[in-house]
């Protein structure tokens, strides 16, 4: 058995969590601790915390999927403001063996490895996840999470992306009210000012202004809360304008990437998992002109595991270091 430590570094907050892997490759995750990154000056005084926490010496081996892109020796997180140098991790973190992957390149990972049983249907056919062929992994949190996954006999190729910044694209008038709103702040509109949990304010602000009323000071944890909590019917339209963003922008990817199916990701999906099969999401979907049929036949499904982050980090750890098959 070797034991390492899994993180899971967002544009919020860094996840830890003691974990082995079997020599069959079986992965177990420890309870994990959940810090907020603005709280630390960097990933060591992160890690020297969960330390503290943990109350013994630490494994020596790491696992770390980073909300950004994983190129160079230089990482500059997305959304926060760590500044990570991969030829130092042995030296700051203690460690001999370590693997550094992006972090939805690490949930493509963990979709790899669920079981069938973590994942729940939201639209069209309510069938397994093939075991061959391509896999888009969508996830809206601080920002938009994009990778895919190749599967064939015995194995999988994983392929982290920078998806969430591809430039949106309104399909009503709606969208081209929001999309509007965001070019009046930002030379080009990326997917994820929309389709992100803070994404939630221009769009609330939007319909608000679209029904003349004054647009109130709220963050998006309170839009979010007021929303799903159906106590306030503005932040409950601006939740379903959400879904209907997601379902636009899940097509699209699922049609660049010549996905056979989608997996939905992240603490906002598992908190739309009720939501997202009543909404239009599915409609938007399969919103995609000629290929609409095709559309239909895709399954889109939400992976219910409680830390994916930090399972696909371990799984990369392990086919890197340990040679596990999966």
């Amino acid at each position: 058995m070797t034991e390492l430590v899994a993180l899971d570094i967002g544009g919020t907050h860094a996840r830890f969590a003691l974990t082995s892997v079997a020599e069959d490759g079986t992965i177990a995750l420890g309870d994990p601790v959940t810090l907020k990154t603005s709280d630390f000056v960097s990933l060591q005084t992160a890690w020297e915390e969960f330390e503290s926490r943990t109350g013994r010496t630490l494994p020596r081996a790491a696992a770390i999927a980073i909300a950004g892109p994983v190129t160079g020796e230089t990482i500059r997180m997305t959304n926060n403001s760590w500044v990570i140098r991969t030829g130092q991790i042995d030296e700051q973190l203690g460690v001999d063996r370590f693997t550094v992957i992006n972090d939805f390149g690490a949930v493509a990972h963990a979709v790899a490895r669920a079981d069938e049983d973590q994942f729940v249907p939201i639209t069209g056919p309510d069938k397994p996840l093939p075991s061959s062929g391509t896999v888009s992994v969508i996830g809206p949190g601080t920002g938009l999470g994009v990778a895919h996954l190749h599967r064939f006999p015995g194995s999988y190729h994983v392929q982290a992306t920078e998806g969430g910044h591809i430039d949106f694209a309104p399909v009503d008038h709606i969208d081209d009210a929001i999309l509007a709103r965001l070019r009046a702040r930002h030379r080009r509109v990326s997917t994820e000012r929309i389709v992100s949990g803070p994404g939630i304010v221009d769009i609330h602000a939007t319909l608000a202004s679209m029904e003349h009323r004054k647009i109130e000071d709220l963050d998006d944890r309170t839009i979010w809360e007021r929303g799903l909590a159906n106590e306030d019917a503005l932040c409950s339209a601006a939740i379903d304008r959400f879904c209907l963003a997601l379902g636009s922008v899940s097509g699209d990817y699922a049609l660049a990437h010549g996905a056979s199916a989608v997996v939905l990701a992240g603490g906002l999906g598992l908190r739309l998992k009720a939501i997202l099969p009543q909404s239009g999401f599915a409609s938007r979907f399969r919103y995609k002109g000629r290929y609409e049929q095709m559309m239909a036949g895709i399954p889109v499904k939400l992976i219910a595991h409680p830390q994916p982050g930090l399972f696909g980090a371990a799984a990369a750890f392990s086919r890197e270091h340990l040679a596990t098959l999966m």
